[in-house]
């Protein structure tokens, strides 16, 4: 190119062409002019000219080109050669660059600048966290060490065994490598052998007990899914039989009634009633998972399956209180039908209750019955009313009354529902010739003994919040607890400081058994034999 010819041209361009407005490359795709506009503009351009100029001596010369990023000279070359957008001094710092030209490696985790986006605008991304698993399908995996230690147990008990154990045998499995109560042995050789072969593989039993996880399960959900039927999230009292009846079976303090299979079944049906009544707190007969969390049911359990008294083990499964319940229930069922009415219930506890009350529990608004019978009460609908009546500081007694004095059913107890009650044991007391207590005095005091949140009614939440609660519906319908606890009976008291453990039913049912075992012709107190049971033998099952 003549560099006359190109000052020439660059002398003829009107000066207006160097403010030319800012123009998106959509328009200058569609306008291809005005970018031949802009290179004659920037061909005009004295430091342009130079630049050519240079170019066209080095190539005369035979010097090699310099292109960008070649060497560092070089781009410092054509950088300056190339002209400032920017007012003197007022351009931004350019991206750090290597000696060799390529960009920057940034330390920490961060990055380079990112070649979509502007070079002056570096992005860096935070160091991600890593979060282990915590939720497993199927049960969170045992460790390496735990798993290693059961295998090497497994192979120890079924060394020897190459069919596999039998029913008889597998006790030892449940108890030393499942810590399980050993009465759930049979339960748990029944979910192994499916195919009801009578052996479990030791193959079969690491299937089950390791590889699907039950291992590193806690003992509740092991307990829960060895009894639960496959197609159900619950637990029903049919599926607490098996492991009664085992526990019948091998229990030294239950041995005495293997000759009286059909009061194993009294004592079998009695602890289920007792473990839904406290356990089952929906009341609908279905106990979930969490039901079972929540209860005592588990260490009660374990305590039966390690103390050889069975009338130790106070919650659910002693012997006397069996006996007890059996025996009250007996005692009022007159004609032996084994169902009991409206004036069978009036002589419990030396006719201690009212009218009123009776009359509430038939009407089955505290509970249905489960007897099918009009006007009848069973034998389980019996064990609910006499766990309720002789402890009421329990969470099921206090809600099972409540719903009794509760007439309209609004979840408050008020002053009216109450003297309706109380007007039958003022009357009670006025026959008995004792100085009667008017309900308005009766009423302060059960204010100040509860201390509910609003003086004109109780609610259940207060009651729940109050040791003394019980004594509320004993005032209410049963006058010989009312009289009791306005005496302040000096044994009761004594007994309670003696051992604060032991619930109001514990102490209830040890007295009644001694009473009972004495009436037995000097019956022992301490051995619940079958003999006293021979009145009874008549009784239909």
């Amino acid at each position: 190119m003549d560099a006359e010819v190109v000052a020439r041209d660059a002398a003829s361009i009107d000066p207006e062409l160097l403010q030319l407005p800012e123009v998106s490359p959509l328009a200058l795709k569609e306008n291809p002019h005005i970018a031949e506009q802009l290179y004659s503009q920037w061909l005009s351009m004295p430091e342009t000219l130079r630049l050519v100029r240079s170019l066209i001596n080095d190539a005369k010369a035979g010097v090699p080109l310099n292109t960008p990023g070649s060497s560092s000279s070089g781009n410092a070359t054509a950088t300056s050669a190339l002209p400032s957008m920017f007012p003197a001094g007022s351009a931004p710092p350019l991206s750090p660059r290597s000696s060799s030209g390529s960009p920057r490696v940034m330390k920490r985790g961060g990055v380079g600048p990112s070649s979509l986006g502007s070079p002056l605008k570096l992005v860096s991304e935070p160091m991600r966290e890593v979060i282990p698993q915590f939720y497993f399908q199927n049960g969170r995996p045992p460790p390496r060490e735990l798993k290693e230690m059961c295998l090497s147990k497994i192979d120890e008990l079924f060394s020897g065994h190459l069919n596999g154990l039998q029913v008889q045998e597998f006790r030892t499995v449940t108890k030393d490598i499942c810590k399980l109560p050993s009465f759930f042995s049979s339960s748990l050789f029944r979910k192994i052998d499916v195919n009801c072969i009578g052996y479990v593989t030791r193959d079969e039993f690491i299937n089950y007990w390791v590889n699907s996880n039950m291992m590193t399960m806690d003992i509740a959900t092991q307990i829960f899914m060895i009894l639960k039927q496959p197609d159900r999230k619950y637990l029903t009292q049919e599926d607490f039989k098996p492991i009664l009846r085992e526990l019948l079976a091998f229990h030294p303090g239950l041995e005495f009634l293997q000759g009286t299979p059909e009061f194993q079944d009294r004592y079998a049906e009695t602890v289920i009633y007792r473990i839904f009544y406290y356990v089952n707190r929906s009341g609908n007969g279905h106990l979930t998972l969490r039901e079972l969390k929540r209860g005592n049911l588990i260490a009660a359990m374990q305590h039966a399956d390690e103390e050889e008294d069975i009338n130790k083990v106070l919650r659910y499964f002693s012997y006397e209180h069996f006996y007890v319940i059996y025996c009250k229930f007996w005692e009022l069922d007159a004609d032996h039908d084994f169902l009991i009415d409206k004036e069978n219930l009036m002589r419990y506890g030396n006719h201690a209750l009212t009218y009123r009350i009776v009359d509430r529990i038939f009407s089955q608004v505290p509970r249905k019955f489960t007897s099918k019978v009009e006007g009848k009460m069973g034998y389980e609908d019996f064990v609910y009313f006499m766990l309720s009546e002789e402890d009421k500081s329990s969470e099921p007694s206090l809600e099972y009354w409540f719903k009794c004095i509760d007439l309209d059913g609004n979840g408050i107890l008020t002053s009216n529902e109450m003297q309706f009650f109380y007007e039958e044991q003022l009357h009670r007391m006025e026959c008995m010739a004792q100085e009667p207590v008017l309900f308005e005095d009766i009423l302060c005091q059960m204010v100040d003994m509860i201390g509910p949140e609003n003086e004109s009614y109780f609610t259940l939440r207060d009651l729940k919040g109050c040791k003394l609660s019980g004594n509320v519906f004993n005032i209410l319908f049963n006058l010989n607890k009312f009289m009791a606890f306005e005496t302040r009976d000096p044994f009761l008291i004594r007994q309670e400081r003696e051992d604060p453990t032991l619930t109001e039913w514990d102490r209830f049912a040890h007295r009644e058994y001694i009473r009972l075992s004495m009436e037995e012709d000097g019956e022992d107190a301490s051995n619940g034999s079958g003999d006293v049971w021979d009145e009874s033998l008549e009784a239909p099952f």
